[in-house]
């Protein structure tokens, strides 16, 4: 099974953001664990790293930021990406179309996200991370 996090789920995971880390801490451990293939979009960085400067300083953010490497593959930004989401005016924000492209261009199954709604007109399916681990747990039985 192959997914992106959206960056609001990356940033449960690293701040421990309750009610929803415990799940964003389950699913990045199944990346961790290479029972899944996880992905993160390359501009998630730049805005976690935004993010995140409310918290935590620059020394800590980058050391957070860069773990994350280690767990999930990265999904580059280019032309051809940035101009497939421009010329798409079916989503309300342009970072969500963003992130619908660099999942189809992983090829996954699903983009895991706490804001399910945002990705109604998505090519990729958008789930929330409790509905992810219900689809992961199916996989198991």
């Amino acid at each position: 099974m192959r997914i992106l996090i959206d960056t609001n789920v990356l940033i449960d995971y690293l701040t421990g953001r309750m009610p929803y880390f415990t799940l964003a801490d389950n699913i990045i451990h199944l990346c961790s664990d290479a029972k899944i293939k996880g992905f993160m979009a390359a501009h998630s960085i730049n805005d976690m790293y935004y993010i995140l400067r409310k918290e935590y300083d620059d020394t800590t953010r980058r050391e957070m930021l860069r773990s994350l490497f280690d767990i999930l593959e990265v999904s580059g930004l280019d032309k051809n990406i940035l101009l497939k989401a421009l010329e798409r005016n079916n989503f309300k924000d342009f970072e969500d179309c963003i992130q619908d492209e660099c999942a189809s261009v992983c090829k996954v199954d699903f983009i895991v996200t706490r804001n399910v709604k945002d990705f109604e007109t998505s090519t990729v399916k958008a789930i929330s991370p409790d509905e992810f681990m219900d689809e992961y747990n199916k996989t198991l039985s």
